[in-house]
């Protein structure tokens, strides 16, 4: 079993910053699951694509859901996937916001440099995706278990 970064096998521990194993999976992981509730207080969770610049994350969302989710609801939850066996956890607790002044996913160059080879893959370029995902939501006050 691993260890958590608090060196605790199978407890969650709080920890406002994350260790260097946790830091390496953030960078290099291309999905996360992002938990949102809405004004029913119904958890939905959801993979996305996300930006970790080692104090938040930014997700591009599409119009629906999850936007009105973290609208009703700023208080999100994300998760990476554990190992085959259920261990290397990683969940975050955070709160989510939709900046105005974010650039459009296109104007992002990290989130291009780590996502314009998938984007591609999808038939579309910086600029088409950027459109139909124009919602940016940023994730801070961070707690990581």
């Amino acid at each position: 079993m691993r260890l958590n970064d608090a060196g605790v096998a199978g407890i969650l521990v709080d920890v406002v910053a994350p260790g260097r194993h946790v830091q390496s999976r953030l960078k290099k992981e291309l999905v996360i699951w992002l938990v949102t509730a809405g004004v029913d207080r119904h958890p939905q969770a959801v993979p996305v694509w996300f930006l970790w610049d080692g104090k938040s994350f930014l997700i591009y969302a599409q119009p629906g859901v999850k936007v009105r989710h973290v609208k009703a609801n700023p208080y999100v939850e994300l998760h990476l996937n554990s190992d085959e066996v259920g261990d290397d956890l990683v969940r975050v607790s955070g709160y989510a916001t939709i900046p105005k002044s974010q650039p459009p996913a296109h104007r992002e160059p990290a989130y291009m440099r780590k996502y314009r080879r998938h984007i591609e893959g999808l038939g579309m370029t910086g600029e088409t995706f950027a459109e139909q995902y124009p919602y940016p939501i940023r994730v801070r006050r961070l707690r990581f278990r």
